[in-house]
């Protein structure tokens, strides 16, 4: 009896299988292709399998919680966002468990929380009490590395100023951290996008217009499948300037 339990203790303090880099390597390579589905589909199966292996392992965890803020980013059901939004939340916060001083878990877990929101209204979320809680993992996210994600703890913050109703709403706030994001990563279209809309939000047509064309004539080359995204958002926001113009 005492050597199985002293088996079993030995067994539980053995480290976790850590995933390899060459894996890793792998994953990222899939998620750089996530405007195909077959790339995602064998991207989820992967992270999957290796998350058997190694359930607590910091990089598959964030890994899983990013795909998975990609899909409730272009979800175009609220259902559907709300789940995935939930989902990104928890494997956020448990990557930020993990590895506490690390951005990616906290960036995640505010990422989830912004889509479930966005799903559930952002009168309901605010009345459920969770602007408190995305805040608390964004600022965290903002003093660990503010350019992660082509500076996206600083778009997600310009958004929460953009999305919070009177008297809560700030576009000048929400202007100053698109600005931050675009002063270090000029190619990141989404900055600019956000920007166009918070512009035309403000009454500001023309700048707007600017704005959008950035998006519109951009280059994809910094990472294709997030530009494509967001070109075709642009359209719309394109044509509501256009109108604005008239």
């Amino acid at each position: 009896m005492r050597l199985k339990l002293l088996a079993l203790w030995v067994l539980a303090a053995l480290p976790a299988q850590a995933a390899e880099p060459a894996l890793l390597t792998q994953l990222d390579a899939l998620f750089d292709k996530r405007n195909d589905a077959e790339s995602v589909k064998a991207l989820e199966t992967g992270l999957r399998d290796a998350l058997k292996a190694a359930p607590e392992d910091f990089d598959l965890v964030w890994r899983k919680a990013r795909i998975l803020q990609w899909q409730a980013d272009g979800a175009t059901s609220e259902k559907l966002k709300k789940v995935l939004g939930k989902q990104t939340w928890e494997e956020g916060d448990k990557a930020a468990k993990l590895q506490p001083s690390r951005v990616e878990g906290h960036y995640y877990a505010a990422c989830g929380i912004g889509s479930y929101s966005q799903a559930v209204g952002i009168m309901k979320a605010l009345g459920d009490g969770l602007e408190g809680k995305f805040n608390e993992r964004l600022d965290t996210a903002l003093k660990l590395d503010p350019g992660y994600d082509f500076g996206g703890p600083w778009l997600v913050k310009g958004r929460y100023f953009y999305e919070l109703p009177w008297p809560k709403r700030d576009l000048k706030k929400s202007v100053s951290y698109y600005e931050k994001a675009i002063a270090k990563y000029p190619q990141s279209l989404r900055a600019y996008y956000y920007l166009a809309e918070t512009l035309l939000k403000d009454g500001k047509a023309k700048e707007a217009s600017a704005a959008i064309e950035k998006v519109k004539q951009g280059s994809t080359a910094y990472s294709l499948a997030e530009a494509q995204r967001v070109q075709q958002w642009a359209k719309k926001v394109d044509a509501d300037i256009q109108e604005e113009l008239k």
